[in-house]
């Protein structure tokens, strides 16, 4: 729990002290610089869209919810917000490239949406193009407003100050992941226990998050206890240094120089790693944004993608599993 805390106590910006905070700037400008963001910035409400696979991860209800899940499209893309149940859903490579990787994708949102198909669903797509098992994991959500407009409002009153709640401490700060650290949980579980049904090494199970979701990803290394990712990943989420553990896993960190959050507060994070002696690989990109994921964009932001690719199988992780007896385990 001290390596938690101090995960916490330390993040750079004053913002990010609270989750209620994180929430607001991040959900809101989650897509920052998107090349669509002109014409279609508008939050439009959707039907909740068919998805045949999501396994329900049995951590319950959120407490205390009372409004339902809802979606809805911005910037050309499908959030999810008042999530209340989690979900984790399978995209599985064809078995012939199936390399017995495998990865559970994290979307941003601030804790209050989720960037289903940017953050999501797209990226477990890329990855199971590579071999790599994905599974996007749709955590539990702080509760929003049920109505759009209710929602809109309180957003603009979130930026505002109008609505901000004093400073959490560390602790309460973390409790307040806890739902979502316990889905994360949950899906490794889920994972390692249908590993033969999916082709999947429950050695070689890693976890990629975006903004929020970095975060969350940073807080299952730290507090997920039988999670033990194999290997992680940080797309811009925050950097701030924090006590690493000695069996922490190898870190992949991608940011553009020019994210409104987290580019100007230190890099923190890969000299604490560097300094374990844990392998760390950082990806400073002049231009990108916030939230840029799958957005096909003109900056070279975009190649996070093809370098994390690399990165798994420079530590091995493309490699089928060969068996005692010299056959491919997978």
């Amino acid at each position: 729990m001290r390596q938690v805390l101090n995960l916490w106590t330390k993040l750079s910006l004053a913002q990010l002290s609270t989750s209620s905070l994180i929430v607001a700037a991040l959900a809101f400008i989650s897509v920052i610089g998107t090349p669509v963001q002109a014409q279609n910035d508008k939050m439009t409400p959707i039907a909740t869209p068919s998805q045949p696979n999501a396994i329900e991860l049995g951590t319950g209800p959120l407490p205390g919810a009372k409004n339902p899940e809802s979606w809805h499209t911005q910037y050309g893309s499908q959030f999810a917000r008042n999530v209340t149940m989690a979900t984790l859903t399978p995209f599985l490579p064809e078995p012939a490239r199936a390399s017995g990787a495998a990865v559970i994708v994290a979307p941003g949102g601030g804790f209050r949406t989720l960037s289903m198909e940017n953050e999501g669903w797209n990226v477990a797509r890329a990855l199971a193009e590579k071999g790599v098992a994905a599974f996007v994991l749709k955590y539990r959500l702080n509760q929003t407003p049920a109505d759009m407009a209710a929602f809109e409002q309180s957003m603009r009153e979130m930026f505002s100050g109008t609505a901000r709640p004093p400073r959490l401490d560390p602790e309460k700060a973390m409790a307040a992941l806890a739902p979502q650290i316990a889905d994360a949980r949950a899906a490794f579980a889920l994972i390692r226990k249908r590993s033969v049904e999916w082709r999947v090494d429950p050695h070689r199970i890693g976890m990629v998050g975006f903004s929020a979701g970095a975060m969350l990803t940073m807080a299952t290394t730290l507090a997920g206890e039988d999670a033990k990712p194999a290997f992680i990943g940080n797309i811009y989420g925050p950097l701030a240094p924090l006590t690493v553990p000695a069996d922490a896993p190898p870190l992949f960190i991608a940011l553009a120089a020019d994210d409104p959050f987290f580019a100007n507060s230190g890099y923190g994070l890969i000299d604490s790693w560097k300094a374990a002696k844990r392998p760390v690989e950082f990806h400073l990109y002049e231009q990108g944004g916030h939230g840029f994921g799958m957005y096909p964009k003109e900056t070279t932001s975009t190649g996070w993608f093809e370098a994390f690719v690399r990165w798994i199988g420079m530590h091995g992780m493309l490699k089928p599993a060969v068996s005692r007896t010299g056959s491919a385990a997978n």
